[in-house]
């Protein structure tokens, strides 16, 4: 095996062995010294010189940028995640003829198409889906992700927060919380501006928390303005009225007299 391949492989062991006992630490300093260890094979995007081990190459590299997407995940690096996909991604698209599939392209297409969702980022979430084949778009992984959209365009925050449970994959978890924490946000944005206070059973309810424990847990973190007594939630303690600006309707109203006699002369 070429000395360059050979040390690639020993060090992606290295990697692998560090993430499996979840020491994310060394698995971000091996993934480093990977990559610039892969500049190093000319047969990887964009060349894709012809050499005798091109294959493995791919193969290899190809592996390396898959467990990355899920290190990011683990870390909980957004930032790093879409990096690593865009690294990532040639080798789905630009490399397909030259690899056989991967098991784990479906699984990492669902969880960027969750990571677009969580980001609000729906015109891009669109137009990954239109690059997928239609026998792509059957896979669990992607249809989760589908139908996840599809609850939330409609407002059926209930079936997107329990949509947890039915997560495909573990790594999946990650997103979900994102967006289950962005509803959330949501709809407490809605109601301390259309009530002064609401009961905790009401609270608990809209806000989609299964006790009011863990309401309790959300106000003292999210809305510490918020106040919990008596058995309501207190909205705003001092609730303040913004001024209504006055409207110059006399201004107005000259004005669109002045531009009706101009366009009288025009015609």
């Amino acid at each position: 095996m070429d000395p360059q391949l050979t040390e690639v492989s020993q060090q992606f062991e290295r990697f692998k062995a560090a993430f499996a006992r979840k020491d994310y630490n060394t698995c971000s300093d091996l993934l480093s010294q990977l990559k610039v260890l892969l500049t190093k094979f000319t047969s990887l995007p964009p060349l894709f010189e012809n050499s005798p081990n091109a294959a493995q190459e791919l193969t290899i590299a190809r592996d390396i940028y898959e467990h990355a997407v899920v290190l990011s995940v683990k870390t909980e690096d957004q930032d790093a995640f879409e990096r690593d996909f865009f690294q990532l991604k040639p080798y789905y698209v630009d490399a397909r003829n030259r690899l056989p599939p991967s098991a784990q392209e479906n699984l990492i297409l669902g969880l960027n198409l969750l990571r677009l969702l969580v980001q609000n980022r729906i015109a891009e979430f669109h137009t990954e889906l239109e690059l997928l084949s239609s026998a792509t778009l059957e896979n669990p992984c992607i249809k989760h992700a589908v139908e996840l959209e599809q609850s939330f365009m409609e407002g059926a925050y209930n079936r997107v927060l329990s949509a947890r449970q039915t997560a495909p994959d573990a790594t999946y978890v990650y997103f979900m919380d994102l967006l289950a924490k962005t509803i959330r946000d949501e709809i407490a944005g809605c109601s301390e501006k259309a009530y002064d206070y609401v009961s905790i059973s009401d609270a608990r309810q809209m806000l989609l928390f299964s006790s009011d424990q863990e309401l309790s847990t959300y106000v003292k973190e999210e809305h510490p303005e918020w106040e919990v007594k008596d058995g309501f939630v207190v909205f705003q303690k001092a609730k303040e009225t913004a001024p209504c600006k006055e409207i110059p309707s006399l201004q107005l109203i000259n004005q669109t007299l002045s531009y009706a006699r101009e366009l009288e002369r025009i015609v």
